[in-house]
Order: structure tokens, then sequence, then C-alpha cells
């Protein structure tokens, strides 16, 4: 095979089978009168035929090591998955020994930089645009990747810092649809051929075209307006494989940063579908697999017809973080001197079964050790232990914290005749594992209370608008009469059009005042859109035309969630300050939380005007 960046590989313990066998391989036998290896020649028709398998990863989202920095512990879940490129490494290392007489290519479908503190700490703390290697670039390497799809979250530290991770890399970033808004060309390049030398016919080539997510425009605009533009995914497909095609490529695998189920993200207003793997394989001709990415489920294989040729099209999407590999094998024969499919197959390979590879963890241990430290490090106390736990069924002080920082920050900011609007602040439950102990606070602490890394901005909004934001994330809850009780899972997570999975904690915004309580009752046996009652400001109604700054995170500002009115309301705070910094900075600057300087009770769900109880 000829190699833009070779592959390095290392052995581990087990061999191959054996953790093949663990992870759960199923064989799936070559065609008929077909021999493994580099092209061995069938006897029945007198035709070569040969296999090429694709290992995939997706989303590894920053884990290296199988741990989670907010517990300080091993990871763990209700199904004992494990995580991390040291785990996927075992699994690939060891499929690829176990087919070292064919051919084989390892992809990876985008969302490598974000997602831990590990993630976090060399692209803000000891940023490797200052120089440092990026954990992720040390262990991926490591692994022998052949190509990468740009995921959308490569984007969120900004253009220079993914410039430098894709220098690191010994395999290219792909993006065919991230493109200069002047020429329209792509600015990474947009695929790679490989070729595999066989030992009977014409060598195969097998094209790789990375797509990425055209939610990038929206949800990263402060970094890439005006750099970059994201145009759809089946749009550019259509462009690109055929001049791949033309170059003579017998195979085109797909590694799309774009979800098989095609939808928006709970009301993105976004010019392209933003899951469109399924799209692809339905309306361009010519692909024959697709390595699946962003949605975070799992799709062992998925079977598409496209409506032009009639050929089905494979799909496989691997559990994120590493917990599952991606194993497409795609038989081909030799006709009239050129490769064509004859047979694809896909399954996942499971990555709890296996023992870490312990050349990754070498590679990467002084750097997850410094961040171990740096987020078990004290950052202040807090006056009484606060929880998330409730936080999507009541007010409580530790969502009321996350306001109050953020109302502060916006406040301290405003100029001009904006500096005399009164502030108020949104926040959403991200995670009701979160809390703060009575005693001695760590960055961990508040790291696990804001686990995105979205960045603060202002904006300033009417009474009305206010209202019908409010209005629209009341949708949270389903539609219940009479006061209950009602266990938290009867009232949250309502399933809507946009949401059939239910909505998520994190599209349930609740709204707070800095120097004076934002108070409003949630009527949740009323239908959606007429649900909030009293909405007042320091114990007087709000107006229509009344105004206030809001403080917003950038992936609502941006159009994340679909919620009304942010995204095009004026701007009057942006200082692209992390919001997570943010609240780790007012610990350590203030020593104490004190829910006394900042709780109150503002907001309450209410059942024809009755207190609901939650059990």
């Amino acid at each position: 095979m000829t190699l833009e960046t070779p592959a390095t590989t290392r052995r581990t313990a087990l061999s191959g089978a054996a953790i093949l066998a663990a992870a759960g391989f199923v064989a799936v036998p070559l065609p008929a009168d077909a021999h493994g290896g580099h092209g061995g020649r069938g006897h029945g028709h007198g035709r070569s035929r040969t296999r090429v398998t694709v290992l995939g990863t997706t989303d590894l989202h920053g884990n290296v090591f199988n741990w989670d920095y907010f517990k300080n512990a091993e990871f763990d879940n209700a199904d004992h998955d494990d995580i991390g490129v040291a785990k996927v490494a075992a699994v690939i290392k060891a499929a690829r020994a176990r087919l070292r007489d064919q051919s084989v290519l390892t992809l990876d479908a985008g969302d490598t930089l974000q997602g831990t503190p590990l993630a976090y700490y060399y692209a803000r703390i000891e940023p490797i645009t200052g120089g440092g290697r990026h954990p992720m670039a040390n262990a991926m390497n490591l692994v022998g990747y052949d190509a990468a799809a740009l995921g959308n979250h490569e984007f969120n530290y900004g253009i220079d810092t993914l410039r430098r991770f894709e220098s690191q890399l010994d395999f290219p970033l792909l993006g065919a649809n991230a493109v200069d808004p002047a020429t329209k060309r792509p600015v990474f390049p947009p695929y790679v051929i490989k070729t595999f030398k066989q030992r009977h016919g014409a060598n195969l080539k097998v094209g790789i075209l990375g797509l990425t997510n055209p939610g990038i425009a929206i949800w990263d605009k402060a970094n890439v307006e005006g750099r970059m533009e994201f145009p759809g995914l089946v749009e550019q497909a259509a462009k690109f494989v055929p001049e791949m095609k033309r170059r003579g490529c017998d195979l085109v695998v797909v590694s799309a940063h774009s979800g098989a189920d095609t939808s928006s993200s709970y009301g993105d207003a976004l010019p392209y579908p933003e899951n469109a793997a399924t799209l692809v394989a339905e309306q361009v001709p010519g692909v024959d697999a697709i390595l699946v990415g962003h949605a975070h489920k799992e799709i062992a294989e998925r079977r598409v017809t496209n409506a032009t040729t009639g050929q089905e099209v494979v799909l496989c999407e691997p559990l994120y973080w590493g917990m599952r590999v991606a194993m497409i094998d795609l038989d081909v024969e030799l006709h009239h001197g050129r490769w064509k499919l004859v047979g694809a197959h896909s399954q996942t390979l499971n990555s709890n079964a296996v023992p870490a590879d312990p050349a990754v963890l070498k590679a990467v241990q002084k750097q997850h050790d410094t961040v171990v430290a740096y987020v078990n490090s004290p950052v202040g106390t807090s006056a009484a232990a606060l929880s998330a736990a409730r936080a999507v069924v009541e007010d409580v002080p530790i969502i009321d914290f996350v306001n109050f920082v953020q109302a502060d920050a916006v406040k301290a900011g405003l100029t001009g005749a904006d500096a005399t609007l009164p502030v108020l602040s949104i926040a959403a439950p991200f995670n009701r594992a979160a809390s703060f102990p009575a005693g001695q606070v760590t960055v961990r602490d508040v790291a696990g209370l804001y686990i995105y890394d979205n960045t603060l901005l202002g904006v300033k909004v009417t009474g009305a608008q206010v209202k019908d934001y409010l209005e629209f994330t009341a949708r949270y809850f389903k539609q219940v009469a009479g006061p209950g009780p009602f266990a938290v899972a009867d009232v949250t997570n309502a399933v809507t059009t946009t949401a059939p999975n239910g909505t998520p904690d994190y599209n349930f915004d609740t709204i707070a005042g800095l120097d004076a309580p934002l108070t409003y009752d949630i009527d949740i046996a009323q239908p959606v859109g007429s649900r909030i009652l009293d909405l007042s400001y320091g114990g007087v109604p709000v107006t229509a035309t009344q105004e206030f700054a809001m403080a917003v995170n950038n992936y609502r500002q941006s159009g994340g969630g679909g919620f009304p009115h942010v995204s095009t309301a004026p701007v009057v705070y942006n200082r692209q300050n992390e919001i997570r910094q943010l609240l780790i900075d007012w610990v350590t600057a203030n020593g104490t939380i004190d829910p006394a300087a900042f709780a109150s009770v503002d907001w309450r769900l209410v059942s024809g005007g009755q207190p609901v109880v939650i059990t």
C-alpha cells in the first residue's frame, strides 16, 4: 500500500485473534472463489478478488485514557464501556495483525480536539500554539491513522490552534466542505487516494473523502466568519466523487462528521442539513461506504440504496469516545482491468474487553498526570453543599451561581448607554451530577458544573422577547394535569418534532436577574406557548418594550437550539471569555462560594396555578 504517512504499529500482550474475539469480532468470509492477501486470484471464474477493510473511530473528544477527569476515577457507565485512544489502539492494532495479508485503512470521522480537561488544558492553559504537542496528536499518531475528517469541535479553540494541531499529525485532516469564502475551494485537503499493490492484476486505488458539518458556520461563528464557509455535504461530495473516479479510484470511502438520521440539532437554522450521511449515500453516485460521526450513536450496519445507480452503500457509526471501533469490509473483484465492489459488510468492535495499548499510555502519561493535578487543585471553598441534581425541576443555588457570574461579567463590560441596562442571564443544567461539597472546591468541581467550552456574550432584548424565550424553553416539560406528585422523568425531557428522543437538559434554560430578581411561574398543565405566568422584574410586571442586557453563551447566540431572538439581537458584550474559566476565576478571586450572596428561588413549576410536587 502506498501511504502518505506510514502507520506505526505495536503489538499488545494478547494475540490479535484473542483481542478481536473479546471485542466482538465476527469473521465475515471473503466472496466465493476468493483468497485472502493482496489480490489473491479466484479460480472459479478466472477473476481476482480481494478485500479492503476500513477500521474507524469517531467523536473521540479528547479521550486518551479510560479516565473520568470530573470524577477523578476510571471511566464507567451503566454498560461498563471503556473509552479512549489507548483502548481503540489495542483493537485496531490487533485487527491489523489479524488482517496482515489484506488491505487495511484506518480512519476517523472527527471531533478530537474538545471534550475533556485534557483537551482543554492544552488548548487554553498550556496551549499548543506556544510550542507544545497536543496529547491527541501524540496518541493518534501511534495508532497510525491514514486520514481523519474534520469535526465541528475542531474549530472550538480557533483556527490557529486547529492548524497547529494539524501540523502535528502524521495523517491529513480532510474537509471537502470547509472552503475559502472567496474562491470556494477547500482550505483543507478534500480527499486522499491510497494505492494498494496487488500480486495479481491492477493496483487497487481507494479514495477517502472527508466531509464536515455545516453547523460550524453557526456554532463557531466567531472563529470562522469571513475565513471559512461550510457548504452542504451532498453538494461537495457530488463535486469531488467524480473527480476521484477520474483519478482512478476503484473505491470511494467517505468519512463524514454528519449523522445518518437526517435532522438538525433541535432547531439550528442551517442552510444545509446537519446530519446528511444518508443523503450522501442516496444522492451521490459512486460512494461505496461511509464512516459516520457526529450523532454519538452506534450503527453497526445500515444499507442505503443510491437513487441513481441502485447500489447499496454501507454506513457504520462506532460509538463515541472510543467505546467502539468500526470495521467495514469491502470485497472487490477485477473486471476488465478495473476493481469492482461485489460485497460489503460492517460491524462494530467493543473496546471494553481489551487492555489499553501501553505505547499510547506511555506517550501521554505525563500530560495526563499534569491535567489530573490541575483539575484536582483547590481554588476556593463553598459555604454549603450545592447540587445540580434537581436543577431541571426547581431553582437551585448552583445554577444561580452560573447566572450570577455570567451576569456580573456582562454588567462590568457594558459601555455607553448600554451600561444602564438591567442585566439578566441564561443558564442550563448541563450536568445533573454536578455538585460543590461544603468546604474545599477544586477546578474539577467547577469544570464539572460547566462541561462545555462556551464563551460569554451579552445581547440586548425586550421584555416581549424574554417572555418568548421562556415560552420556548418551557417546551422542555411534558404537559401534565394536577399538582402531582410526579417523578422527575414524568415531567421533563418532552418529545417534540425537533427532539424526537426527548428535549435534552442542555436545551432547558432558566433566566435570572442580577440586581433584582426575574420571577415567573411555568404552568406545565398548559400547552406549549402558554406556560409563562406572572413574569416580573424586581416585583414589577415586565412590559413588552422594557429593555435588558442578557448574558448568553456563544452556542445560543449563534442559533444553537433555535431559541428565539438571541441570534439576531444586538450584541452588547463579547470578549471571547470562556464561561468555565470565568467561573474558576471568580472562585479563585473571591475565595468563598456563599449562596446567600446570589441564590434565590425565582421560578417554580405550577399546574393550574398550584405548585407541582416533584419527588
